[in-house]
């Protein structure tokens, strides 16, 4: 029999101790410690710092569940008493406050969870449990990086890929969609240059400053007028840097963009209109150079097999209040590049992780939706998961989605 963890402590401790992209080793180290008191055949450094779990139970088709391990570069205002306080150096050399801020660490604990209640229940399945716990999905690199690392030629392929993602839904609540459920993303560094001078001499400079500003605007026309509604699209300017003082005209000006598309139509159309817009801009401008124009992130979207939807779902109504479609999500996730590698379906749902209470009388997923709008979502530095039951549905979630799909012994 499995021995028994406190899995709220171990939340706590994981949510205390975040870690950025590629450089989750003390999490990994939990997982794979973990994983192999359960007697679970363990491999680290998968794709860089991911860790491969696999039980075999006798003959049987083996199931993927998949974990993120990763957090972000936030400062915690939850107020907790197991906030994090820790800082870490980002890929540019940068120190940071590290924050838990999408509920990774809720995504380790239940799939750690799900694993020793596997176990302990080994006698009502058979087949192979294959626990992925991967590094780097806020940068969009972990699961390509665990695929190019050999993950389906070293342990086999599975039958599914099955996974969660925490939400501000009320917990207990499982969202669950067919078909396009999460949007690719890519992330952009846009650079325009100009030419720098003294700022009381304008006539003498191509300001890279007004160029920003002549772009940004313009950027706002790619969704309003050149994407359907039938095929949408999210373009963000979410970061502008130019410029040291008052009076000098800067030589460049960089700006990050953010584009969310569910389609490969609209993807091509919102990166050609970007691509067209910053140029015509700086031509416009009177720029001796062309801006440079960078993908420095790609998410591809998230589609969930409708028929091994439909396979899935009774097991998450068995125990969740209830399943609900969320709709399709602008957020972005890289759980598909593991399905798409091992050429299987994926089923991927939303863990409700808010207060019930928050939500009063809201049943209907309109009812909770309008709700949603004022409480804390993902990245937020206000984001926290109440501990319980979050984590028992989850761990729930996973295991009676995992036995769907593993073989039951003869009686």
């Amino acid at each position: 029999m499995a021995e028994t963890v406190d899995l709220v402590e171990m939340y706590r401790d994981l949510h205390r101790n975040p870690e950025l992209a590629f450089h989750e080793t003390r999490t990994a180290g939990i997982a794979a410690r973990r994983l192999r008191e359960l007697a679970f055949e363990v491999t680290e450094g998968v794709g860089g710092t991911g860790v491969v779990g696999l039980l075999h139970n006798g003959d049987g088709p083996t199931v993927l569940l998949r974990a993120d391990m990763d957090a972000l570069p936030v400062e915690e205002a939850t107020g907790l008493p197991y906030a994090s306080t820790v800082h870490a150096t980002d890929a540019n050399g940068v120190d940071r406050p590290v924050m838990h801020a999408c509920g990774h660490d809720m995504h380790v604990t239940c799939l750690l969870g799900a694993c020793a209640a596997l176990v302990e229940r080994a006698t009502e399945w058979r087949g192979t449990v294959m626990a992925v716990f991967q590094p780097a999905e806020e940068v969009g690199g972990g699961a390509q990086s665990m695929v190019d690392d050999g993950l389906f030629e070293r342990f086999g392929p599975p039958v599914v890929v099955l996974g969660q993602h925490v939400t501000p839904l009320p917990a207990g609540v499982i969202g669950l969609r067919p078909g396009p459920a999460f949007a690719a993303a890519d992330a952009l560094r846009v650079t325009l240059h100009g030419r720098g001078g003294h700022g009381s001499q304008p006539e003498l400079t191509v300001d890279p400053v007004v160029m920003a500003a002549a772009t940004i605007l313009r950027l706002q026309t790619v969704v309003s007028r050149e994407m359907s509604w039938r095929d949408p699209a999210v373009v963000t300017v979410g970061a502008v840097h130019s410029g040291t003082a008052g009076n000098i005209i800067a030589e460049r000006a960089e700006l990050l963009l953010s584009i969310r598309s569910f389609s490969a139509s609209a993807r091509k159309r919102a990166l050609g209109s970007v691509t067209r817009i910053v140029r015509a801009e700086a031509a416009a401008s009177g720029a001796q150079r062309e801006p440079d124009v960078e993908v420095l992130e790609s998410f591809p979207g998230v589609t969930n097999d409708v028929a091994a939807v439909d396979r899935t779902r009774p097991a998450l109504s068995a125990v969740a209040a209830s399943v609900v479609d969320p709709g399709m999500l602008a957020a972005s996730e890289d759980v598909g590049v593991l399905a798409t590698a091992a050429g299987v379906p994926c089923v991927y749902w939303l863990l409700g992780g808010a207060d019930p209470a928050a939500y009063g009388a809201a049943t209907t997923a309109e009812q909770m939706a309008e709700r949603l709008q004022s409480l804390p979502a993902n990245h937020s530095p206000a984001y926290a998961p109440v501990p319980q039951p979050t984590i028992s549905v989850g761990v729930a979630a996973l295991v009676s989605a995992a036995r769907t799909w593993l073989e039951v012994p003869e009686a």
